[in-house]
């Protein structure tokens, strides 16, 4: 629950618990489980599989000039790339690669991750720390296959003005040019692979946050370690031209009193919103949890703080809490409605 300037008062337990019950219609209904490798829920040929609650239905050859297709990715693909043209939009940042870091243990490193000096830019530094999985189903890490594909490394020559907003790509919503989902219409590029707007995977962990936040994290630890058992074993299809591993992988299930002190409300929550993170990285939910959660500003001002340093673009970046967690009512729309509609804080 919010007030009139953004700030998160509280959280409505009632509701909570409709989550729990909701969820639970879903998790015990026996029609959806998670999918047994991560990829498959950004790969043609599993349109409605078990992992897939609520989508957006796609067509390609259906009759239509152009077919039913996505387009809502279609600048996202490489301009320098052989099989694309267009435009390298959607970039991960370094902080997001760094996210994927993990510690000994295989656990995320939740408060020394972005530290400077530690970054994964170069192949080597792939090796050299643990990497979660999702990493390489996410990221295009030069060298590293792109898309699973081992013949098609992904190269700094398809960014974007590389100097400036180079590093990595995105993947997840792309498709290879080969593949019979993808259509070129124009300038720019559209498939017929379905857009998941709820998964599996999506309520389990909307199920663990609530219990989390009805104080049972004990009820949410098997729900996220569901979610990280399913990230190990996504690794068959990463493997590069030699059949290796192109990252350290390295990560586990939370273990309390084994591979973490313990267990408690605090150690969950930290945990569930890491994992969001992870799982759902560059499929957009993270800024909207965010602020739900009440820690936009700090995270983001955070995230500014050490970003701008490694791209001079970001120097004048600030979020203003209490401001900048919606946008601006447009003053037109205010107007149609004879002022019935007031303008947000801070505009």
């Amino acid at each position: 629950m919010q007030d009139a300037n953004h700030n998160v008062t509280g959280i409505d337990a009632t509701k909570l618990q409709q989550v729990v019950s909701l969820t639970n219609d879903v998790i015990n209904s026996g029609q959806y489980h998670l999918n047994d490798d991560f990829a498959k829920n950004f790969l043609y040929g599993y349109d409605n599989g078990p992992e897939s609650i609520f989508a957006i239905q796609y067509s390609i050859n259906d009759g239509t000039a152009f077919g039913r297709l996505s387009m809502s990715t279609s600048l996202n693909y490489f301009g320098g790339a052989p099989q694309y043209g267009c435009c390298a939009f959607h970039i991960p940042s370094q902080n997001m690669v760094n996210a994927f870091k993990t510690d000994a243990n295989g656990l995320p490193m939740f408060a020394t991750f972005n530290n400077p000096g530690t970054e994964m830019v170069n192949p080597t530094d792939f090796q050299t720390n643990g990497v979660d999985p999702r990493l390489d189903h996410t990221v295009g890490v030069a060298g590293h296959p792109f898309k699973y594909n081992a013949a098609l490394p992904y190269s700094h020559s398809w960014e974007r003005t590389a100097g400036v907003y180079g590093g990595f790509g995105t993947m997840k919503e792309l498709q290879l040019a080969t593949c019979p989902c993808f259509s070129k219409v124009g300038p720019f590029y559209g498939t017929s692979v379905n857009l998941d707007i709820i998964r599996y995977d999506d309520v389990l962990l909307m199920q663990a946050e609530a219990q989390i936040e009805l104080n049972n994290p004990g009820a949410a630890l098997p729900l996220i370690n569901q979610i990280r058992t399913r990230a190990a074993n996504s690794t068959a299809l990463l493997k590069d031209a030699n059949g290796n591993n192109p990252s350290n992988y390295r990560i586990s299930t939370y273990k309390p009193g084994i591979n973490i002190p313990l267990w408690d409300q605090a150690t969950a929550r930290t945990a569930l919103q890491w994992e969001r993170r992870l799982e759902f990285a560059m499929e957009s939910p993270r800024f909207f949890d965010l602020v739900r959660w009440g820690i936009a500003a700090q995270t983001l001002n955070a995230y500014f703080a050490i970003e701008k340093n490694r791209h001079p673009f970001l120097t004048n970046a600030q979020f203003t809490k209490g401001k900048n967690e919606y946008f601006p009512i447009p003053e037109q729309e205010i107007q149609f409605t004879n002022g019935a509609y007031s303008q947000n804080p801070g505009y």
